[in-house]
């Protein structure tokens, strides 16, 4: 499944939420820098779906907040996970 979402870095907590306008977004504490941040969305990413890093990919965005990620979850277990964050 490809996740397009908006990462804000060097926030105060984790957190998975849509915008207003129905948008994706991940607060992560990670900074900007040295691709710290990237590395630590996945993880995290990896963690709010209760699967191995390995089966979360950056395809796109790497240096822009507009990401573009590969996760590799059933239909079922997305629908799951979303439920918490909307």
């Amino acid at each position: 499944m490809i996740l397009h979402l908006k990462a804000k870095p060097g926030s105060k907590v984790d957190q998975l939420f849509y915008d207003a306008a129905g948008l994706l977004n991940a607060k992560i504490r990670a900074p900007a820098q040295d691709g710290k941040a990237n590395a630590y969305l996945v993880e995290f990413l990896a963690n709010q779906f209760g699967i191995s890093k390995s089966r979360v990919t950056l395809v796109a965005g790497f240096t822009n907040p507009h990401k573009r990620l590969e996760v590799d979850v059933t239909d079922e277990e997305f629908r799951h996970v979303q439920e918490r964050f909307r």
